[in-house]
């Protein structure tokens, strides 16, 4: 997290070509490349027009999932362009073109837009109609010289399932001057359904942030993250590290449960005791789940990333403190916070801190957690730790990168572990080191600040084992937004080499509205993978992918 960051006004859904709450941002690029196209097909043939009137129609929609508890999910745009004023809109017919199961679609409503085209639900046109193959809405509004616009939004059932896609098409405009052909500009595109997993004041927080996926031994996902209560920045603030779980590969999660909360210790209040940037790491050979998180106590006003905001020693108070909480049954009931500070951290060191997502377990049983600092001058780095004894010790290994922060950890095909970082250096690439000795030496990948892209923003590592017939298999997965200029395009690309390419076929776009851009995943089962990150329509959005879907791209 970075002082120079945004205030979070609170998402609200934001689709289509303009959004309606701004994003957070951690860092600022400098002299931001442009941002890629999307790999969406827009037809440049001209509009059909009524040969009466000169009225023209067409619809466009963008890549983004549309996601249970969403009262609304806006996803089709619909132009109506008349010449001058005077005529009326009167009818819209829509078909549910691609949607595999509209069993699944609760309602769908339509909208007129709000000034400049934003979606918005204060005007709806016609009344709500049921998740059909066809269906009509029939009314009346004016036709203003221009564009007029339109969004067809949809709600989701709660067993809509996580496989699914929603898409439509509109068929017909009927006017009072005639009945005009909509020219459809993005035929193929049909939405993911997922799962709105916090969203802007859920339990009466303003923002959820930073989210950690994991699987437990017994295969429950647990999703760890910032419960920023008051206001959307970064520390100092009133922040605690909540908790969500899913038994059910994703479909359905329980109530968050608080897991680090310092309440007002030392007689402060809430917002001068904030916890954030969960990391998890399981070990699957004991069950236990280990929660790591960063503790700021006074300082308000303070960022621990910035100047004093942490500094060298071990007083609380004065540096940020590194806290950890431990869970035996599943996720279901957590420790009291243990204070590593002055077990971990040099005194030198201005900073020692989770890097936020999953740790992960070697064969022969060691943990490895990424973590991030602040060295003897102030400066960034990254690195990880490691326990040989189930968790309890840790030796914190040597920085792998300067000005790199926020890491994800996997162990190569060979043995060794790749560190792949985000990097405060202006170039927008991902850092990549190695190291074969847990991380006391560390040498640069052949990738390293070449191959993947960042708007510099966290990002998610993830080795992915699977058996082909007889033959034991692994690709590695890595999740970011896919630019170098803003928080947009939320992609996961796939490696079959250890991270050497990234093959551009095999790059699946999740989301290309904007969001605050933090995503992490992890294993749902032998064959599904899962995903939260801060997309465009909700402060954490959870969406699952089977395994073959992103192989054979």
């Amino acid at each position: 997290m970075r002082a120079s960051s945004l205030l979070l006004a609170g998402f609200l859904p934001a689709v289509g070509f303009l959004l309606t709450s701004p994003a957070i941002v951690r860092g600022s690029a400098s002299r931001p490349r442009p941002t890629p196209a999307p790999r969406v097909a827009v037809s440049a043939a001209p509009l059909r027009k009524n040969t009466m009137t000169g009225i023209t129609a067409a619809t466009s929609q963008r890549v983004h999932p549309v996601l249970i508890r969403n009262e609304h999910n806006p996803f089709l745009r619909i132009v109506v362009n008349a010449p001058d004023d005077g005529a009326q809109v009167l009818a819209f017919r829509i078909s549910l073109n691609g949607t595999g199961a509209v069993k699944g679609v609760d309602a769908l409503e339509l909208f007129a837009a709000a000034e400049g085209g934003e979606f918005s639900p204060a005007a709806p046109f016609g009344l709500p109609a049921a998740g059909e193959r066809k269906v009509e809405f029939r009314g009346t509004r004016p036709l203003r010289g221009g564009e007029n616009v339109f969004w067809l939004s949809c709600r989701l059932k709660a067993t809509a399932g996580l496989g699914g896609r929603v898409g439509a098409v509109c068929t017909a405009v009927e006017t009072s001057a005639g009945t005009v052909e909509p020219l459809n500009r993005t035929p193929e595109i049909r939405h993911r359904i997922g799962v709105a997993l916090r969203k802007h004041r859920d339990d009466g927080v303003h923002t959820y942030r930073i989210p950690t996926l994991a699987t437990t031994a017994k295969g429950t996902l647990l999703c760890a993250y910032d419960m920023r209560r008051r206001m959307g920045r970064d520390l100092q603030e009133d922040i605690d590290i909540g908790l969500s779980r899913s038994t059910d590969g994703g479909r359905t999660w329980e109530a968050p449960r608080i897991i680090v909360d310092m309440g007002e210790y030392g007689g402060l209040p809430q917002e001068q005791n904030g916890c954030s940037d969960p990391g998890i790491v399981v070990d699957r050979k004991t069950g236990e789940i280990f929660c790591f998180a960063v503790w700021m106590w006074g300082k308000p006003g303070k960022h621990q990333w910035n100047d004093d905001g942490s500094e060298p020693g071990f007083e609380i108070g004065k540096s940020a403190q590194l806290l950890m909480v431990r869970s035996q049954d599943d996720g279901r009931t957590w420790s009291k916070p243990v204070n590593l500070t002055r077990v971990l951290k040099k005194e030198e060191w201005w900073l020692l801190a989770p890097a936020p997502n999953q740790g992960i377990q070697l064969p022969d049983g060691v943990l490895v957690m990424p973590m991030q600092g602040r060295d003897a001058h102030g400066v960034p780095f990254a690195t990880i730790m490691h326990s040989r004894d189930h968790g309890v010790t840790w030796t914190v290994g040597n920085s792998a990168y300067r000005q790199g922060n926020e890491c994800q950890a996997v162990q190569l095909g060979d043995g060794s572990i790749m560190l792949n970082m985000r990097n405060d250096n202006p170039d927008r690439f991902r850092a990549v080191y190695v190291t074969r000795d847990l991380g006391q030496t560390w040498e640069p990948h052949v990738t390293n600040r070449s191959a993947l892209i960042e708007p510099n923003c966290n990002g998610s590592l993830y080795r992915m084992d699977y058996r082909e017939g007889d033959e034991a298999r692994h690709v590695l997965l890595f999740a970011n937004p896919h630019t170098q200029a803003g928080r947009t395009h939320h992609t996961i690309q796939v490696s079959d080499d250890d991270g050497r390419t990234w093959p551009e076929h095999r790059h699946l776009l999740l989301d290309e509205g904007r969001g605050a851009g933090y995503p992490s995943l992890s294993r749902v089962d032998s064959r599904h993978v899962g995903i939260v990150y801060e997309g465009s329509q909700s402060h954490l959005v959870f969406e699952r992918f089977t395994l073959d879907e992103l192989l054979h791209r």
